[in-house]
């Protein structure tokens, strides 16, 4: 997962700032410099699971059947839920973790539906050590990371190979957002939600400015 926060700002090495000056509150940031879903890996990769999705359902699935929206709203879901959880987090820590853990159930299920899709036809899934898994891998480490990458295999090979990329980059997205939820987590135990913050930033406030006796 990419750092989507931002480093506080440093001074000149040995400088000493002015006796009347302070940081405000940027030891305790009431809302944290965060809510850029753009820098998050695992939002351009659940974006390529999208749009894989969308085609996949629409090109291989039988006109009629439900499982064309299930699968492009599990899709959407994973991807919708990382950014709105990422804006979120410009308020509440435990509302991005919420929203984060959405996204991840939503692309279990849809990886749950690639499966079926597979084993009722009997067509075999690929191993994760496999030549073919591995090649997704390699692939899957470019960036950025785009439908682009991927549209010639699912203009030219047949679709139990296209199903089987789409389990490979759920598998990427979902290892993305595991690594995304541990930060997260942290965060929260470190740092605590709103009200520590505005806790913080008040305490912060007193002691720099005690009421004159």
């Amino acid at each position: 997962m990419s750092d989507d926060g931002n480093n506080a700002k440093k001074g000149t090495p040995g400088e000493k700032p002015s006796p009347d000056s302070h940081p405000s509150h940027e030891d305790h940031p009431i809302i944290p410099p965060r809510g850029d879903y753009q820098t998050l890996h695992s939002f351009h990769k659940a974006e390529v699971v999208y749009d894989l999705t969308f085609r996949f359902a629409h090109k291989h699935l039988a006109k009629g059947d439900r499982t064309i929206d299930q699968m492009i709203q599990a899709a959407r879901s994973g991807k919708k839920n990382l950014l709105e959880g990422s804006k979120a987090a410009l308020t509440s820590k435990e509302t991005e973790i919420k929203l984060t853990s959405v996204a991840r159930a939503s692309l279990e299920e849809l990886l749950d539906d690639y499966r079926d899709y597979l084993r009722v036809r009997e067509h075999r899934e690929w191993d994760k050590d496999s030549r073919e898994a591995l090649y997704v891998r390699r692939l899957g480490r470019v960036v950025p990371q785009t439908y682009e990458l991927y549209r010639e295999f699912l203009d030219t090979r047949p679709p139990e190979v296209v199903a089987n990329i789409a389990i490979c980059l759920i598998h990427q997205a979902n290892y993305l957002i595991d690594q995304q939820l541990r930060r997260l987590e942290k965060d929260f135990l470190e740092q605590g939600g709103l009200r520590e913050r505005m806790f913080q930033a008040r305490l912060q406030h007193r002691r720099r400015h005690p009421p004159k006796p």
